[in-house]
C-alpha cells in the first residue's frame, strides 16, 4: 500500500488524536529486548538483536508515517504486521512467533504510544511513573518505589516523548518555557522539567489515573481506616458539614474526596473545580471545570479563583475543590460561610495545624490585608472537619486522624481529635505497626447529625480500639 512506501521524512509532528511518530530510522537501537533495556546498548553483538535493529531501521524507512492518520487503528496495526513479517523472511531471520509480535508492539508502542514506558503505563499495578533523565526510571507499586529496567536511547529520545505529550494537548517545553503540566488522553497527569532548570537533564513525572475507582469497601479492606471512621464521615458528609482533607503528595486525598462524595445525595448538583481533572464522581447531576494554563502568548489562563467565582453563579448545591493552592482560599471559605454548607477540598500540609496555617497563608494572598484573628475566624466558622491522610514509611495509606473545629480560644483556633492513628513501631520485614483509637470525645457536631436523622452510638466515640 502507498501508505507505506519510502517517504523522504518518516517523522510527523504529533496531533491530538494520534500519539505520532517514530524517531529517525538511524535512531532505531533504542527499540528494546523485551527487558526494557535498548538494543544496541547492551549485549549488542547479539545475533537476535542486531536483527532486530536493523528490521526496525528498514522499517521506518518504507513507512510513511504521514499517511497514517488515512488508516484507522487496526489497519495500521496489520500493515505494520505485514511489513515486519515480510522483512524479517527477506533477513531470514531466525525469530520465532512470540519474538515477531513482540517487535511489532515495541513498533507499535513507538509510532502510537510513548515509546519505553508504553508498557509502564498499561500496567494497572503501577501507580506512579518517574522518569529521571533517559538513563534512569522508577515506578510505585503499592505505595514502594523501584528502578524498573526501562531507559530511553539518550535525553533527546526523551525530550521526543515530552513533546509529543506536551503538543497534544497545545502547550509546548523549550528554553523559553522549561516546565509544563500536561494530562495524556486517560487522564494521567504528567510533569515534566528540562535543561537549564534540571542539571542533569529532562524529568518526567506521571501520576497515572486510577480507572476502577476506589470505594469504600477498598478502603477498608487495606485498612486505611475502621469501619468506625467511615460511618463518622459517611454522616458528616450527608448532614453536610464542611470537610478539609489535608495530607501529603502521594496521601490519597484525591481518593478520600472520591469515597466521600459517594455519600452525597443524588439530587443535589455538584461543581467540581480541578486543576487538573481526577475526581470521578458517580452523581449525575455533576458539573466539572478545569483550570487553563496560559497560552504560548502569555493570556488566555484561567485560575482556579476564576472558575470558582463563576461556580457560584450556577446554583450548585455542593463545591468541591480538587486543591485549594491560593488566593482561591478566601473565596472558598466565604462559599462555605454564606450557603454552600456540604463543600469538600484538600490541601498539602503534614498535620492538621499546619493545615490551617497554610490557609492563612493563602488567605493572605487575596491582598485583603485581614487582620490574624480575622482569617481565623473566617476559617473555624467555615470548617468543620479536618481530616488528615498520609502515606506510611511502608508505603501504606492511613487516615492518620479525624480533627472537629470547635471555635476559637482568644486568637487561636481550637481542635479536637475524633479518631487517631497511633504508630507502635515496625515489624520485621518494614510494615508500620500501629492500629486506630477513638479519643472518646464526643464531637460538637452530633447534634447537626441528629437534625438530619443521623444517629451515632455513643460507643463509636468510646470504643478507644476503633
Amino acid at each position: 500500500m502507498d501508505q507505506f512506501e519510502s517517504a523522504e521524512d518518516p517523522r510527523v509532528q504529533a496531533d491530538p488524536t494520534r500519539r505520532a511518530a517514530a524517531p529517525d530510522a538511524g535512531e532505531s537501537a533504542w527499540i528494546t529486548d523485551g527487558s526494557g533495556k535498548p538494543l544496541g546498548m547492551d549485549g549488542a553483538g547479539s545475533v537476535l538483536q542486531e536483527i532486530k535493529v536493523r528490521v526496525h531501521r528498514q522499517l521506518l524507512e518504507r513507512l510513511n508515517l504521514s499517511n497514517i492518520d488515512a488508516l484507522d487503528r487496526a489497519q495500521v496495526v496489520e500493515e505494520i504486521r505485514k511489513v515486519v513479517h515480510d522483512l524479517l523472511a527477506r533477513e531470514a531471520a531466525p525469530l520465532n512467533l512470540d519474538e515477531r509480535e513482540d517487535l511489532v508492539e515495541q513498533i507499535l508502542d513507538e509510532i502510537f504510544g510513548l515509546g519505553p514506558i508504553e508498557p509502564l503505563l498499561q500496567d494497572p499495578s503501577i501507580s506512579d511513573i518517574l522518569v529521571n533523565t533517559s538513563q534512569q526510571v522508577y515506578i510505585e507499586k503499592q505505595g514502594r518505589l523501584e528502578r524498573s529496567d526501562v531507559r530511553f536511547k539518550d535525553d533527546r529520545h526523551l525530550l521526543q516523548i515530552i513533546d509529543r505529550i506536551v503538543s497534544a494537548v497545545g502547550r509546548r517545553i523549550d528554553d523559553s518555557s522549561p516546565m509544563v503540566d500536561a494530562r495524556l488522553p486517560d487522564g494521567s497527569r504528567v510533569n515534566a522539567i528540562i535543561p537549564p532548570l534540571a542539571i542533569d537533564g529532562p524529568h518526567m513525572s506521571i501520576r497515572k489515573f486510577k480507572r476502577d475507582v476506589l470505594s469504600a469497601p477498598d478502603l477498608l479492606r487495606t485498612e486505611t481506616m475502621t469501619p468506625a471512621m467511615l460511618e463518622l464521615m459517611q454522616g458528616i458528609v450527608k448532614a453536610r458539614l464542611n470537610v478539609l482533607i489535608s495530607g501529603g503528595t502521594g496521601a490519597g486525598k484525591t481518593t478520600l474526596l472520591n469515597v466521600l462524595s459517594e455519600s452525597i445525595p443524588t439530587t443535589e448538583r455538584i461543581v467540581t473545580i480541578e486543576d487538573s481533572a481526577e475526581l470521578q464522581l458517580r452523581q449525575p447531576h455533576c458539573v466539572r471545570l478545569e483550570t487553563r494554563t496560559a497560552n504560548v502568548e502569555g493570556a488566555g489562563a484561567v485560575p482556579q479563583r476564576m472558575l470558582l467565582i463563576n461556580a457560584l453563579r450556577m446554583r450548585p448545591d455542593r463545591i468541591i475543590m480538587g486543591e485549594v493552592r491560593g488566593s482561591e482560599a478566601i473565596d472558598m471559605l466565604q462559599a462555605m460561610n454564606t450557603g454552600h454548607d456540604g463543600s469538600l477540598t484538600t490541601l498539602h500540609a503534614n498535620t492538621p495545624r499546619d493545615a490551617l496555617a497554610r490557609l492563612e497563608t493563602m488567605i493572605s494572598m487575596a491582598g485583603l490585608n485581614l487582620p490574624e484573628k480575622g482569617m481565623r475566624q473566617q476559617i473555624a466558622s467555615a470548617i468543620n472537619v479536618v481530616v488528615q491522610v498520609g502515606r506510611l514509611t511502608d508505603g501504606t495509606r492511613k487516615i492518620v486522624s479525624i480533627s472537629e473545629i470547635s471555635g476559637m480560644e482568644g486568637d487561636v483556633i481550637t481542635m479536637q481529635d475524633i479518631f487517631v492513628f497511633e504508630r507502635e513501631g515496625i515489624g520485621g520485614q518494614g510494615q508500620v505497626i500501629g492500629q486506630f483509637r477513638a479519643t472518646g470525645i464526643r464531637p460538637r457536631f452530633t447534634e447537626r447529625l441528629k437534625a438530619y436523622g443521623i444517629e451515632l452510638p455513643m460507643s463509636l466515640f468510646t470504643n478507644f480500639e476503633a
